[in-house]
């Protein structure tokens, strides 16, 4: 088992878990990620390692509640326990040598993700400019704790409630416009998000590394579910990477194979919250007083 240490709410659809899982800890890397199995009969599920404490044998990861896991992960509070935390799993980033200048770009969840890198960048001497953005100010997590790692911090909300107004590409453009000199560009979120992105760096030659997140299950190359087409060839996100060079990636496919199960996903989904929805009208009746006079119909 593998203790849930802290849980702090960041907004209405994402938390923040710190785990007991010092394997893990002692090990990760940025780019690295676990994946978790919450009880026996639980899905296998990937989640990026946005920190790690060693010496307290700690990990961090972030996550959105967006299906039937991670909103049965949302009921688990500090002390209870999560059945299974494999990994690190994937290949650590690599930046290469003599990385004097980086952008690092999180579009929404992708921030949490983006975090350890410009971290790693900014503690090995790098000028790191980051670029976060969100669709609006009640979503913006990890603002203090970003700026804390890196040189310069953007934050953009699709409607302006809150920094700039736009999107992370109308910012990046604005950075390149004014010094295009940079050694790499790292870009985590959305896919059609990094597909923009390397559309803009391409013309420009700049090293561009992206985090792709598709469909996962065993997470040891095995099942093939997560395969993706970088350079022309099929690669394994799990194994191979999940930092790819972004001019290589075919998005348009990597974008479609991200649809191809939502409607699956969502029955799952509905049949869990049937399920609650149940057990809290049962665990109601349970706890209405013998010999209560009936209710008016």
């Amino acid at each position: 088992m593998y203790r849930i240490v802290k849980k702090r709410i960041l907004n209405s659809q994402v938390n923040l878990y710190e785990v007991y899982a010092p394997i893990a800890a002692k090990k990760a890397l940025p780019g690295q990620f676990v994946i978790i199995r919450i009880d026996g009969a639980g899905e296998r599920v990937p989640f990026t390692i946005a920190d790690a404490d060693a010496g307290r044998g700690l990990i961090t990861f972030i996550v959105q509640e967006v299906g039937k896991t991670t909103k049965k992960l949302a009921l688990l509070d500090e002390g209870d326990d999560i059945l299974n935390v494999a990994g690190p799993l994937g290949r650590p980033t690599d930046f290469g040598d003599n990385v004097r200048k980086a952008v690092v770009i999180g579009g929404g969840l992708g921030s949490a993700i983006a975090y350890p890198q410009a971290k790693n960048l900014f503690s090995r001497g790098a000028r790191v400019d980051t670029i976060v953005g969100f669709r609006n100010a009640d979503l913006v997590i990890l603002e203090s704790e970003i700026k804390s790692v890196c040189s310069n911090l953007i934050v953009m909300t699709d409607d302006g409630s809150y920094g700039g107004k736009g999107f992370v590409t109308q910012a990046l453009a604005a950075l390149l416009e004014g010094d295009p000199d940079y050694d790499v560009v790292v870009a985590i979120g959305p896919a059609v998000m990094m597909k923009a992105v390397c559309a803009m760096t391409r013309p420009l030659n700049i090293r561009t590394i992206v985090s792709l997140n598709p469909v996962m299950v065993d997470g040891t190359g095995m099942c093939g579910c997560c395969r993706v087409t970088v350079g022309g060839r099929t690669r394994f996100t799990c194994v191979d990477g999940p930092d790819f060079d972004g001019h290589e990636v075919d998005f348009d496919e990597l974008i479609k194979r991200g649809a191809m199960y939502r409607k699956q996903e969502k029955i799952s989904l509905d049949m869990h919250i049937c399920k609650m929805e149940e057990a809290a009208a049962a665990a109601a009746k349970d706890f209405e007083p013998k010999g209560a006079p009936a209710r008016n119909a």
